[in-house]
């Protein structure tokens, strides 16, 4: 490969990642894909291909073929095929979500996980998060008011990876993002 070659595809991986960092959640629009840690890798290669790699936040996420249409759509400027590959394993995280995003999703009235479940060396186990999601008194600060004064309402929220949650100080109710 040429330095112009190697500078070229250079140059392209950094305007695809810039691309992608565009690219919003279609459940929760504020936070990028990036953000939620979904977004796991991007590769080139010679047949002017750009496969990314993703992991959804569940095996069942119903957002999946939206997310695969606006990774496609947001990296259309560079002329190149997509593939958008699913990756399982190891299975996606709240740990993987960034700082800003977890602001971002208190700033949309969305509480956003209060514990680390694993890290990304040492994922969590489906059985130890059951385990530790039934013994755990999380304390869940409401969005709006940020009162710890809340309850949960229902196990699952707009999506099966939210707890519809209410505050008994404001008395609005939210959606916590929970840990997993």
């Amino acid at each position: 490969m040429s330095a112009d070659t190697a500078t070229s595809v250079a140059d392209t991986e950094a305007e695809a990642w810039a691309l992608l960092a565009t690219v919003t959640d279609p459940e929760i629009p504020v936070v990028t894909l990036q953000e939620m840690g979904i977004i796991r890798d991007l590769q080139l290669n010679d047949a002017h291909e750009i496969t990314v790699v993703i992991t959804p936040t569940y095996s069942g996420c119903p957002a999946m073929d939206q997310i695969r249409a606006d990774i496609a759509d947001g990296l259309r400027p560079l002329n190149r095929r997509v593939v958008v590959q699913t990756q399982l394993s190891p299975a996606w995280t709240t740990d993987w979500m960034t700082a800003a995003a977890k602001e971002k999703l208190r700033g949309y009235g969305i509480a956003p996980p209060n514990r680390r479940c694993g890290s990304e060396t040492e994922p969590v186990s489906i059985l130890r998060f059951m385990r530790e999601a039934a013994v755990a008194s999380d304390e869940v600060s409401c969005p709006q008011c940020g009162s710890i004064d809340t309850v949960e309402s229902s196990h699952f929220g707009s999506t099966p990876c939210k707890a519809l949650y209410k505050c008994l100080a404001c008395t609005e109710p939210f959606d916590y993002f929970k840990p997993f």
